[in-house]
């Protein structure tokens, strides 16, 4: 969950609301589910008119701990290292690569090999650093950072290490994006005949 708040997530300048946003409906629906709350999902549209659903949860003490864990609001380009214990690490990675995450396949056009990637992408220079280092460091898996604009950052991740990362990540009966679930499921059965990776260090 903070994962996706980290990425997904706004925390308002109130002290007090945080609000969640997904273009997919049902996994707000999950969201809610998991969290025992019966909030009501609304819908919003960015500057292009495109339309997504959000949900916003009042709540101080948990607002509180967000910012005390690194959060806060208007963060987008602010953002720099979350402050939580390594054995939820896998699951505010998955979080994260649920709201601002990208796997993706396709096909080589010279050796006609199957391919996946992972990207992850952030505003923020610092997070981006400071999630590359971490991952390193917790799941022995390399990434590279890359500048696409002055203002978004990529950590990108070849085959063998999007797979060892989802394997991790998407594990069975986690919340999830379902979309991104069902991502995981076909790199994690799709990589008969990859080799070992430098990216991959254990």
């Amino acid at each position: 969950m903070v994962g996706l708040i980290t990425t997904d997530g706004c925390l308002s300048k109130d002290g007090r609301h945080i609000d969640i946003t997904s273009k997919e409906y049902a996994f707000l629906q999950d969201i809610k589910e998991a969290l025992g709350i019966d909030n009501k999902i609304g819908i919003k549209y960015n500057t292009q008119r495109q339309k997504s659903f959000h949900i916003q949860i009042a709540n101080k003490n948990f607002y509180d701990f967000l910012v005390s864990i690194g959060l806060m609001p208007n963060k987008s380009l602010i953002l720099k290292g979350i402050d939580m214990p390594n054995k939820y690490f896998i699951d505010f990675l998955r979080g994260v690569i649920d709201g601002d995450g990208c796997i993706r396949r396709w096909i080589h056009p010279s050796n006609n090999a199957e391919q996946w990637s992972l990207r992850i992408y952030s505003g923020s220079e610092k997070f981006i650093k400071w999630l590359q280092g971490i991952t390193e460091e917790l799941l022995k898996i390399k990434g590279g950072i890359y500048k696409e604009a002055d203002t978004k950052w990529t950590l990108k991740y070849g085959k063998m290490a999007a797979k060892e990362i989802v394997k991790r990540c998407y594990y069975g009966d986690c919340l999830g994006l379902n979309r991104k679930i069902k991502l995981a499921e076909k790199c994690l059965g799709s990589y008969r005949g990859w080799s070992r990776s430098k990216t991959v260090l254990n």
